[in-house]
C-alpha cells in the first residue's frame, strides 16, 4: 500500500472497534485533497453524533479549525493557548503570531491599508468576493498557491455575512420539486396501511419513493430497504439490528435521520403508525426545510405533539382508529392525508419559488413584550423581512432552526422567556440548544432578558403543588404565570451567560433596569428589582465582556422608546452589511 492507503486503513481499523476516544496524530498527512474532505467530514459527524471523543493533532489549519470548536496551541511539547477554531481560522495574523503561518515573503497579495480596510467595511452591501489563500488544503509539502489560482478559485456571495466565516447549512431540498414524497414506516407491521398510502399518491400522479424501516431483518421489497437505511447508524447495521426491539427502533430513528440528511431532492414526506411510529420518522422529516410537505397520521395526533413537531412544519392528522389494517375510517383517515399531502407537492411545484426580497430578520415575542417588538419591526420593515416567534418554548426552537438553516440572518431575540420556563418546570421551556443557532452561525446576536420574570404554567388547577404560594398572575383562563424569585434568576443568568460566551460573533445583550415585561414595572404585578437585579448581576458576573460582547444596561422598561430606540442602534450597528431601516 501507498503511505496515504495506510493511513486510510488505519482510520478504518481504528473505527472499527467503536472506541471511546479516537486519537488522530495528523490523520491528513499524504492523503489526497479530495480524501482529505471526507476525512473532515467523518470527524464533523463523530463530534455531533457525541458518542466518541476525538483528539485531532493536526498541522492543517483548515482541517483542525473545520472539525473542533476550539483549539489548543502547542509550543515546543506544552499547550500554550486555548481558543475558539473560528477566530484562528477568520485571523491570518494570528496563525502568523502563533503558528508562524499565512504570511510569507513571497506572498502577492498586498495587505490593504487601513484606509482601505474601512472603505471596504464602510461600503454598500453588494456582491463581495470571497477569496481563499488555499483553494485545496494545504499539507506540509504544499508550495504558495499563485494569485491567478487564488483568483480563479473565488466565490461570490450577495450578504457579505454569508462569507467564509458563516457556517450557514445548505438548503438542501428548499426548493426541491421534481423529487419524490418518501413513504417511511415498518413495512414488517404496517405494509398494508402504507402500501395504501402509497398507492393513493402514485393514483394521484405523485412519484413515491418506499423507504422500509423495519427492525425485525425480514426481506424487504422496498425501493430502499432497512439495511440501506441502517448503514447511516455510527455504529453501521449493528447499531440497529441489536435483537430488542427499544434500542433497535432508536437506532433505527437515528439511521433514518442521518439518511434523511443525506437526500438531495425530497418532495414531501409521510408516515402512519402509533407513538412509536412517530418517533421513528419525525426526527428525520424535522430535518427538512420548512415548506417541504411533511404529514404523520398518527394515534397520538390529538395530544400533546411538541415533541414529534419541534420547531418543524410538520403535520399531524388523528388516526381515530388505530392504524392497525384497512377498514372503512382507516381508508377514510388515509387516503384524506395522502390526497393532502399530494395537493401540497403538486401546488408547489406550480407554483415559482417564493424567495425574500429583503433581508430576513427574526424578532422573538411574548403577549409582555409585544409593544417593544411591534415597534422594532416597524421601524425595520422598510428593508427588512420581519419574522417575529412566539416565545412558547416551540416558538425559539423555530426561530433558531431558520437560522441555522440560512434563512434568517439575523436575530433580535427580546424575549428570551423560555429559559425560566425550562429552569423552574414552566410548560413553555426552551432545550439546552437555546441559543446554538448563533452559536454555530458565528452571526451578530442581539438579545434582551424579556419576561424573565416569569414562569407559564397553564390553568391555576395545573400549577404544581410547590408553587401554590407563590405569586401568582392569571394572563387569561388557559395561561397562569408565576413571578421568578432571585434564586431563579440566578440560575437563569448563568445559563444565559454561558451561552453568551461561547458566540464567536458580535454580542450585544441588554438589561432594562425599569423592567423585564409589561407586567415588570414600577406599581406592576411582578415589579420586584431585588429579583431583577439578580439576574442582572449574574450575567454581568459570569459573561466575558469584550469590545465585541457586551452587556448593556438601559434605564427603562423593555417596552419603553428608550429601550427599542437602543436597541435599534445595536442592529444597525451590528448588521451594517443588511440593509438599514429607513426613519429608525
Amino acid at each position: 500500500l501507498s503511505g496515504g492507503e495506510q493511513q486510510m486503513l488505519a482510520i478504518s481499523r481504528a473505527l472499527l472497534l467503536n472506541p471511546k476516544l479516537l486519537v488522530m496524530d495528523e490523520p491528513t498527512e499524504g492523503l489526497a485533497p479530495v480524501i482529505v474532505d471526507q476525512v473532515a467530514e467523518m470527524l464533523i459527524r463523530l463530534g455531533h453524533e457525541g458518542g466518541m471523543d476525538v483528539l485531532v493533532i493536526e498541522q492543517n489549519i483548515g482541517v483542525a479549525c473545520a472539525v473542533a470548536d476550539q483549539v489548543a496551541i502547542m509550543v515546543n511539547g506544552r499547550i500554550n493557548r486555548v481558543m475558539e477554531s473560528a477566530l484562528l481560522a477568520a485571523d491570518r495574523d494570528l496563525q502568523q503570531a502563533l503558528l508562524g503561518v499565512g504570511r510569507h515573503a513571497h506572498d502577492e497579495t498586498p495587505e490593504p491599508s487601513g484606509d482601505a480596510r474601512r472603505r471596504e467595511s464602510a461600503a454598500a452591501p453588494g456582491p463581495v468576493r470571497i477569496y481563499l489563500s488555499n483553494p485545496t488544503p494545504p499539507t506540509r509539502w504544499s508550495q504558495p498557491a499563485p494569485i491567478r489560482v487564488i483568483e480563479g478559485a473565488a466565490r461570490t456571495v450577495t450578504d457579505p455575512r454569508l462569507g467564509a466565516g458563516a457556517a450557514v447549512r445548505p438548503m438542501r431540498a428548499a426548493g426541491a420539486t421534481g423529487g419524490a414524497v418518501i413513504v417511511a414506516g415498518a413495512f414488517d407491521t404496517k405494509a398494508a396501511e402504507l402500501g395504501f398510502i402509497a398507492a393513493t399518491l402514485r393514483d394521484a400522479g405523485v412519484r413515491v419513493r418506499i423507504v422500509d424501516l423495519s427492525t425485525s431483518g425480514k426481506p424487504s421489497g422496498a425501493e430502499t430497504p432497512p439495511h440501506a437505511v441502517a448503514a447511516y447508524h455510527p455504529r453501521g447495521s449493528s447499531g440497529v439490528f441489536t435483537g430488542e426491539r427499544g434500542t433497535a427502533v432508536a437506532g433505527m430513528a437515528l439511521a433514518f435521520e442521518r439518511w434523511m440528511r443525506a437526500q438531495d431532492l425530497v418532495a414531501g414526506a409521510i408516515g402512519a403508525g402509533g407513538s412509536g411510529a412517530a418517533a421513528l420518522v419525525a426526527p428525520a422529516f424535522r430535518t427538512l426545510p420548512v415548506g417541504v410537505p411533511k404529514v404523520i397520521v398518527s394515534t397520538i395526533a390529538s395530544g400533546n405533539v411538541a415533541q414529534y413537531v419541534g420547531g418543524s412544519d410538520i403535520m399531524m392528522t388523528p388516526a381515530v382508529a388505530d392504524v392497525q389494517g384497512l377498514n372503512s375510517i382507516t381508508r377514510e383517515i388515509l387516503g384524506n392525508a395522502a390526497h393532502a399531502l399530494a395537493g401540497m407537492v403538486r401546488a408547489r411545484a406550480a407554483r415559482p419559488p417564493v424567495a425574500a426580497t429583503k433581508p430576513a430578520v427574526g424578532l422573538s415575542m411574548f403577549g409582555v413584550t409585544t409593544e417593544a417588538v411591534q415597534r422594532i419591526a416597524a421601524a425595520l420593515e422598510p428593508d427588512h423581512e420581519c419574522l417575529v416567534f412566539h416565545a412558547t418554548g416551540v416558538g425559539g426552537r423555530a426561530m433558531e432552526a431558520l437560522m441555522d438553516d440560512g434563512r434568517l440572518g439575523a436575530l433580535i431575540d427580546l424575549t428570551t422567556t423560555e429559559v425560566a420556563d425550562m429552569v423552574a418546570g414552566g410548560v413553555f421551556p426552551s432545550n439546552e440548544d437555546r441559543f446554538g443557532a448563533p452559536i454555530r452561525s458565528g452571526a451578530p446576536y442581539i438579545g434582551a432578558c424579556g419576561a424573565l420574570d416569569m414562569v407559564n404554567f397553564n390553568a391555576p388547577e395545573t400549577v404544581p403543588e410547590r408553587y401554590r404560594s407563590r405569586l401568582l398572575h392569571e394572563h387569561n383562563p388557559q395561561i397562569t404565570l408565576m413571578r421568578t424569585t432571585p434564586e431563579e434568576n440566578v440560575a437563569t443568568g448563568r445559563f444565559i451567560a454561558e451561552r453568551l460566551n461561547k458566540m464567536t460573533g458580535p454580542v450585544r445583550f441588554f438589561l432594562p433596569e425599569g423592567g423585564v415585561s409589561a407586567l415588570d414595572i414600577e406599581g406592576g404585578a411582578f415589579w420586584d428589582p431585588v429579583a431583577d437585579e439578580a439576574l442582572f448581576s449574574t450575567l454581568e458576573t459570569i459573561v466575558n465582556q469584550t469590545s465585541a460582547r457586551r452587556l448593556i444596561r438601559v434605564p427603562a422598561n423593555i417596552n419603553d422608546k428608550i429601550f427599542t430606540d437602543a436597541v435599534l442602534a445595536a442592529f444597525h450597528e451590528l448588521n451594517g452589511g443588511m440593509s438599514r431601516a429607513k426613519g429608525a
